[in-house]
């Protein structure tokens, strides 16, 4: 029995000490990132683009679209979501693959600005330590907008601005309702959703951002169907 327990105990201080030497290496990376460029230089560069769009020019609908359907516990946490990294867990588990991500807005933006879009364990750890860096000195606002200037929406488009004037040929506070939620479901999946290249999926998928908002209580049932009476 002593033999058995000491053997239960070195596998588990083996796991501890390759969970340590992971974690360090993911931190070696998140590091690395920072010496290419500094998180403040990235910021500067990313408000400096063409056709930047500040959150104000955005119409609240299309926030509310964004962050109802993208990570909808985005105010209450500090750049990770143990509940949504749970759920993601338990998924890959079940499909035997990285399926699900669990990923919050900030860490998006860790990825669209520093990272790869390849699902690695080790580079989403690294992610993990950028997004708590973002948090610490970024206002939620100032994350939301910055997301929303580094995502592609498809067709060439990587800001709102861009996105809603080559969709809809409007400024983005010129958006309806409808073509506001339509946008917001396009980052998700900018080759299957552009409503260019599948007008069909990008409603299905516009849909499934108005049953988020309404399930997130930022929009009734009627509110809904009036809104897709605008098309």
């Amino acid at each position: 029995m002593k033999i058995f327990k000491r053997i239960i105990l070195g596998i588990i201080i083996c796991i501890m000490i390759a969970g340590l030497v992971f974690v360090g290496n993911s931190y070696h990376v998140y590091k690395e990132a920072l010496k290419q460029i500094s998180l403040e230089e990235k910021v500067e560069m990313i408000q400096s683009k063409e056709n930047y769009t500040q959150i104000e020019e955005m119409p609240k609908i299309y926030i509310d679209a964004v962050v109802s359907v993208e990570d909808h516990r985005f105010y209450k946490h500090g750049g990770i979501d143990i509940i949504a990294l749970g759920r993601a867990l338990v998924n890959d588990i079940k499909a035997m693959s990285f399926v699900e991500g669990g990923s919050t807005i900030t860490q998006q933006l860790a990825k669209n600005i520093y990272f790869t879009q390849e699902k690695k364990i080790s580079r989403k750890v690294a992610e993990a330590f950028m997004a708590f860096n973002i948090e610490k000195n970024y206002e939620k606002e100032e994350i939301l907008e910055l997301y929303l200037n580094t995502s592609y929406f498809g067709d060439g488009y990587y800001t709102v601005k861009e996105a809603s004037k080559g969709y809809f040929n409007k400024e983005p506070n010129e958006m309806t309702d409808y073509e506001a939620i339509l946008l917001a479901g396009i980052p998700n999946a900018p080759s299957v959703y552009a409503p260019t290249k599948n007008p069909d999926l990008a409603k299905k998928r516009q849909k499934q951002v108005m049953d988020k908002m309404i399930k997130n209580g930022v929009l009734t049932e009627e509110q809904a169907n009036n809104i897709l009476s605008q098309e």
